[in-house]
């Protein structure tokens, strides 16, 4: 006789998370009925909405922890979508009782790295250098995410060939993955090329939005893409997130590493911190191994120090960037260098400046130790 239980089947259905949430399908009350026939089993589990773009893995995950309970011969997995009312639990299960949207980033027991990637001037690369370092890191199994902060400009989502739209559980909303980085823009919410016509307050209002409604989990980075200039939205994210920490992008190009300056300078105002600077397109390798200085030399590192100056902190150059053109393709069609070809040189000097970024050390002040005193 068959010795397979509901209860085996249950256990076993607790290893199985949903991909978007992070968290086992049983703890979210996702898993609506199991049914046990001799050695066959009957799973049926809730989606969050219709038409889940995470039906098939969800599905596949369920019915290979059902497999793999001793005994059981046959599996069918069959799905069922949540009432409005089970959203509302499930997101109260995820988000807790808050009234108001919370900012996790600027909690103070908060330990995500937060880094602002800025540039003085449109056409240095900044999307591109954001993605794929973004990408470097979730490849060495840290959880990461990018909000495409650029509302006007928002680039991410080809640049990360994601076309899938973000799900919206209660009041939530569940952002898309690629590449195994959870991301956010205004591109997402867009039918088309269709342009953004806001004024300040509505683009602070979306940043505010994509940082406190959007349910992005433990992360270890978040990533901001911050438009060009020191406009509305550089302001306003120093004021949601005020300990991200800016890393400047420039090209060598003299005329480009000053206007980068004034993108750094605004730390002065916003109390912010420079993580670092970032020179792209520093070079371009001819066939014969040569290098050409295609828009100069040395404006990187000009910045750096400009800006250690002006700071009175040490503004690090974080590294060089040569100019690439399967970079440029990469971008084109959604597939950033770093996992496409990662032993180029654009890849190895982009995975050389996410190590810096993982392994500086983070600072203790400030935070709570949670030390207990014994006295005698």
């Amino acid at each position: 006789m068959s010795t397979v239980t509901e209860s085996a089947v249950r256990t076993a259905l607790e290893a199985v998370e949903d991909p978007e949430l992070n968290r086992p399908i049983t703890d979210l009350g996702m898993v609506k009925s199991v049914e046990v026939d001799g050695d066959a089993v009957a799973v049926e589990i809730y989606l969050t909405i219709a038409g889940c773009p995470m039906k098939s893995t969800l599905t596949d995950r369920t019915r290979a922890a059902a497999e793999g309970v001793e005994g059981v011969r046959k599996v069918t997995v069959t799905t069922d979508v949540m009432s409005d009312e089970q959203r509302r639990e499930l997101r109260l299960k995820v988000r807790g009782a808050t009234s108001e949207p919370v900012i996790p980033f600027a909690q103070p027991d908060s330990t995500t790295r937060v880094f602002a990637v800025a540039s003085g001037k449109g056409g240095v690369g900044k999307s591109s250098v954001t993605v794929n370092l973004a990408t470097s890191l979730a490849s060495r199994g840290l959880n990461v995410g990018i909000v495409d902060a650029d509302i006007y400009g928002h680039s991410v989502p080809r640049l990360m060939g994601s076309s899938a739209h973000p799900s919206q559980v209660d009041d939530m909303i569940i952002p898309p993955q690629s590449f195994g980085v959870k991301l956010i823009s205004i591109g997402h919410f867009l039918d088309g090329n269709s342009p953004v016509i806001w004024r300040g307050p509505m683009l602070h209002r979306a940043i505010q939005q994509f940082l406190s409604d959007v349910f992005w989990g433990d992360l270890d980075v978040l990533l901001l893409d911050l438009p060009p200039g020191t406009g509305d939205v550089a302001i306003s994210v120093a004021q949601l997130v005020p300990d991200a920490e800016l890393l400047i992008v420039t090209t060598p190009q003299a005329a480009a590493a000053e206007v980068a300056e004034r993108a750094g300078s605004i730390a002065q105002q916003t109390r912010q911190r420079i993580g670092g600077v970032i020179e792209n397109m520093s070079w371009l390798e001819l066939p014969d191994g040569t290098k050409m200085d295609v828009f100069g030399s040395g404006g990187g590192q000009i910045v750096a120090d400009h800006l250690s100056e002006i700071t009175g902190s040490p503004v690090p150059l974080m590294g060089r960037i040569p100019l690439d053109p399967d970079l440029r393709v990469g971008g084109d069609v959604g597939n950033p260098i770093v996992v496409s070809q990662p032993g180029s040189p654009a890849a190895t000097a982009l995975a050389g400046i996410a190590d810096r970024l993982v392994t500086r050390k983070q600072s203790l002040a400030g935070r709570p130790l949670n030390l207990g005193v014994t006295r005698r």
